[in-house]
């Protein structure tokens, strides 16, 4: 891309993370002079870790990029960096999480700024041997310290953005808190409190339900891109949604016995449920994809499940952040705006893929190959719909209470 600086303008970016400033034409398009992935992994515990790879000729620690590639979407160059430097595969977004802007310097000695599209990647594997091997070191790494170990302040505040620990609250302690101070006041009503019900584990229940929706999403997308035995992440999905149903039959009897609940009991049912709608969708196109045999997925197919997989991965991100609304508005906003954005793109993606399927099928005289294909992008249509649903209820959630 011609360097045109006087051509350009700056905006501040929008995108979630805080990319900070980037640059824009003057037709509103943004700039992309690189990609690069943000590899990520969840661990058990629920702590995402990133992998930074070393520069060649600083050894300094950075991320996966390079140049756009001809014939490939970011997302798709991105994930292609990711292998050839980090030797990693996983299923990148196709909603960029920020970007970042840094100096380089050309071989001539002249330096000049560029703008670094990130897009998340989501990591499955890293195999024992890839391109760049022999000249890069790799490691994972917390939040905090990838933050701290690599050197441009915009990229320092996408990672240390990217999944923050939720603030303490008083949300899980201030009932047994109200109780004990009642009973000192008023000992006469400490027999009336031992026959109340205790608070209910809404938090921890809602914490359990986003981890089916991750795992599901993960198995989803190993499916759509062929990482694993069709038959197995099938069973995989099915045994989420199982345990999804107990989770929110556990949440809706919690509503009717417990005396005292952090929201309003519709708000929380209202959560919950599009919550376990958006696992039900995915149980529905596994069941789709079982029913009809299928085996192949197009691109399309693929670059929705990866926006299944950020949105499940943000849900993971929000649900503790409920504990302590008023502290966290800020960052649930963000992320919530970050999920009605990609559910725009998810849209696109759609609308592109039934386009393509439409005229594979009249071109093959195949009209049943464009059903079952339309079948399976409706169910992953709607799985991203009802995230955006979760994002609704969640910002209406800190609107009342913040």
């Amino acid at each position: 891309m011609p360097e045109r600086p006087w051509a350009r303008i700056m905006r501040r970016c929008d995108c979630v993370g805080g990319a900070g400033l980037t640059w824009f034409d003057p037709t509103g398009a943004p700039v992309i002079d690189q990609i690069a992935a943000l590899p990520y992994r969840i661990s058990r515990n629920g702590q995402a870790e990133v992998m930074l790879i070393t520069s060649r000729e600083r050894r300094r620690w950075v991320i996966p990029k390079g140049n756009p590639m001809a014939g490939l979407a970011g997302h798709e160059a991105a994930a292609c960096e990711a292998w050839e430097e980090a030797g990693v595969r996983g299923f990148a977004c196709p909603a960029p999480l920020g970007a970042f802007n840094y100096m380089k310097r050309r071989r001539s000695g002249a330096t000049s700024e560029l703008t670094v599209t990130v897009y998340p990647l989501a990591v499955t594997r890293q195999l024992p041997d890839w391109p760049e091997r022999q000249e890069r070191q790799t490691r994972w790494f917390p939040l905090p310290e990838a933050a701290s170990a690599v050197e441009e302040p915009q990229l320092q505040r996408l990672i240390a953005t990217f999944r923050e620990q939720p603030a303490p609250g008083l949300a899980g302690n201030i009932l047994p808190a109200i109780r004990s101070t009642t009973r000192e006041r008023f000992p006469m009503l400490g027999w009336f409190q031992s026959l109340m019900p205790k608070q209910g584990k809404f938090f921890e229940q809602f914490d359990a339900h986003a981890a089916t929706l991750v795992a599901g999403a993960d198995a989803l997308a190993r499916l759509l891109h062929r990482e694993g035995d069709i038959a197995d992440e099938i069973a995989e999905i099915h045994r989420r949604e199982h345990e999804a149903d107990d989770i929110i039959r556990d949440v809706l009897q919690d509503v009717r016995r417990v005396f005292v609940t952090p929201f309003d009991r519709s708000a929380i049912t209202d959560l919950i449920g599009v919550m376990d709608d958006a696992i039900d969708q995915m149980n529905g196109t596994a069941t789709s994809i079982q029913l009809f045999g299928v085996t192949e997925f197009p691109p399309q197919m693929r670059d929705m499940s990866g926006i299944i997989v950020e949105a499940a991965r943000i849900t993971a991100e929000a649900t503790p952040l409920l504990r302590d609304l008023a502290a966290n508005s800020e960052r649930l906003h963000e992320l919530t705006a970050r999920m009605i954005r990609i559910e725009g793109q998810a849209d696109d993606i759609h609308d592109e893929g039934i386009r393509l399927l439409y005229k594979q099928a009249c071109d093959a005289n195949d009209p049943m190959k464009f059903v079952i294909g339309r079948e399976i992008y409706s169910h992953l249509e709607k799985v991203v719909d009802r995230f955006e649903d979760v994002a609704n209820e969640i910002q209406g959630l800190v609107i009342d209470h913040a």
